[in-house]
């Protein structure tokens, strides 16, 4: 059936992002999908409900950590699931480390040598793994619980780092729960089990799940962005599952894997509606692009038109 005509993308040389998004509205493709990812985000933060953030992949190395800093401070995140991962490398950064710009064209058993980690084109010392391992070890010394859960532990974590550009600090300064239920598949984990060899340290991984059902459960209406798939944005529909709720009632997704493969990483979120975990008249879309790309577009131009 025949809509509207594909509009043509006019660029002026003072366009503000939200205006190129307007202009991107008119037209197909990706440009397409990402303005109405701008206005299910917007119509999302607007609305009263709890707002969910899935947070994958290496995010945090690439440039992204500031993003979901700014959005825990304005209160557009209710709740974070994330990897350890960017867990990791927030820390890295919150004890001194940094990432650098590399290249992928390299020798990496050179890298090697010289004590170089690379993701990608993002190169990371392998003394600031040291210096993490460290202070961990330190922050695991000063927590005196019995029982935590996962999210308890990040939120401990948070208390003893300061550093007003971490998430996990930000996140803490501001009680937003930060859900990791991955988190034995990074460098906390293997520290905390390493740890655990000579000293205590209780985590039970399964007490995170009654703390976020009861969070799904009591929230009037549900909205998620999510960045990449894999962990965290399984932990976030599966909620679904066990709540009286139709589903979530906006979603939000950035990938560029395929649903093809069957991963829930490229699976779309109406292939979650058969699951009755994205309700059936969600506002929903799926962004094929790079999250490096679809995440700062996205978010700026939202911020501009919320102002």
């Amino acid at each position: 059936m025949l809509q509207k005509p594909i509009k043509q993308i006019r660029l002026e040389s003072d366009m503000t992002i939200n205006q190129l998004i307007e202009e991107m509205r008119g037209a197909a493709f990706g440009a397409g999908r990402l303005a109405e990812a701008v206005d299910i985000y917007e119509a999302m933060l607007r609305d009263d409900g709890t707002k969910f953030f899935g947070f994958a992949g290496a995010m945090v190395p690439a440039g992204m950590r500031q993003i979901v800093v700014d959005l825990i401070k304005d209160q557009q995140i209710d709740v974070l699931v994330t990897t350890g991962a960017n867990i990791v490398h927030d820390l890295i950064e919150a004890f001194g480390g940094r990432h650098y710009k590399g290249t992928e064209q390299v020798d990496d058993l050179e890298l090697g040598r010289r004590q170089i980690n690379r993701i990608f084109d993002v190169f990371i010392p392998e003394r600031h793994f040291t210096v993490f391992e460290d202070r961990l070890l330190d922050i695991f010394a000063d927590i005196d619980r019995e029982c935590m859960g996962i999210r308890e532990l990040l939120t401990e974590i948070g208390m003893r780092v300061k550093d007003p550009n971490s998430i996990i600090s930000m996140a803490t300064e501001k009680n937003v729960p930060i859900f990791c239920p991955a988190i034995a598949d990074s460098a906390i984990g293997l520290q905390a089990w390493l740890y655990t060899q000579t000293k205590k340290l209780d985590v039970d991984t399964f007490k995170d799940m009654r703390e976020f059902m009861d969070i799904c459960y009591n929230a009037k209406k549900t909205g998620a962005m999510f960045v990449g798939g894999g962990v965290p944005k399984n932990f976030i529909l599966q909620s679904m599952l066990v709540t009286p709720r139709a589903g979530f009632d906006y979603a939000i997704q950035l990938t560029i894997d395929r649903a093809e493969t069957g991963g829930l990483s490229g699976a779309t979120l109406d292939e979650a509606k058969s699951w009755g975990k994205v309700g059936e008249d969600a506002h929903t879309v799926t962004v094929y692009a790079d999250a490096t790309i679809a995440l700062p577009i996205i978010i700026a131009a939202v911020k501009e038109r919320l102002k």
